[in-house]
């Protein structure tokens, strides 16, 4: 009797450190997402807002037929260095909110394997893994808050901080599209979609390290169609949800490579097709 009450008694832990793990998991996600949808401290939705050209403007210079510009007209808010950090710490936020969910597997992986190793505080390891994972994304939210920068202060961005150039959108379009369907690609999504297999290779590094080599491979796999914000709008609630849900498909289910292959064919023919119509 003792001998069957011990495994219950396991399973029982592990039942309470996965629910833990989980709850952890969805609070973070909450909570970005809400940041997102009230759009905290960014200004998008608002008339002051980095990138507000006028309707039509493509090049630097041009404005709306029919409209001219007034001394009285709201400027765009300039990029100090606050300004910057406040964007950083949004795609930071973002990142948090889109990649979190497809990682969730890996992150309650390495969990159940903590507690199975009978490791010392299994929970905080879990967050070291989940903190070194997150900060590759956050890394990724510097280059990407100083693109936006380059982009906004070029007149590249329209005022929902998506491109204002048609060429420049179906070239990212054919882009994202190509680099799905590379070898590259599909080795990280591999190691994205196999916790078991890549938390048994890399056993030996530590839970913060082990999660920087995750988040390595997680942004070798996605980091094309983060460039896809800037098509469909940076603060489009709509459209980052359908990337996050096309992330997390991808990484979970069976055929996700070939959604994988498929979305890229797409992409491409999309992009070649804005590219057509743009000339």
């Amino acid at each position: 009797m003792n001998a069957g009450a011990a495994p219950s008694a396991i399973e029982a832990v592990l039942r309470r450190d996965r629910l833990i793990t989980l709850v952890a998991l969805a609070c973070v996600c909450i909570a970005a997402w809400t940041y997102i949808a009230l759009g905290i401290g960014t200004e998008m939705p608002g008339m002051d807002m980095p990138g507000m050209a006028m309707p039509g403007m493509e090049m630097p210079g041009m404005t709306m037929p029919g409209m001219a510009m007034d001394a009285a007209m709201p400027m765009p808010t300039p990029w100090t260095g606050v300004y910057f950090a406040l964007m950083v710490a949004m795609w930071s936020v973002m990142m948090v909110a889109m990649m979190l969910p497809g990682a969730a597997s890996m992150v309650l992986t390495y969990a159940a394997l903590q507690r199975h190793r009978r490791q010392a505080a299994p929970q905080a390891a879990t967050a070291l893994f989940t903190l070194g994972y997150l900060v590759v994304w956050a890394g990724f939210s510097v280059l990407a808050a100083a693109l936006q920068w380059r982009l906004d202060s070029l007149a590249l961005l329209s005022p929902a901080t998506a491109t204002a150039n048609t060429v420049l959108a179906g070239g990212a379009l054919v882009i994202a599209g190509a680099y799905q369907i590379t070898p590259l690609k599909q080795d990280c999504l591999v190691r994205c979609r196999s916790p078991v297999e890549f938390l048994t290779r890399h056993r030996r590094s530590g839970p913060f390290g082990l999660g920087l080599r995750h988040g390595l491979f997680c942004l070798g796999c996605c980091w094309a169609l983060m460039l896809l914000l800037f098509v469909g709008g940076v603060m489009n609630l709509a459209w980052i949800g359908v990337i996050a849900l096309f992330v997390l498909l991808e990484k979970t289910i069976p055929g996700g490579r070939w959604l994988s292959h498929a979305a890229g064919a797409g992409l491409i023919l999309w992009g070649g097709w804005t590219l057509i119509a743009a000339a």
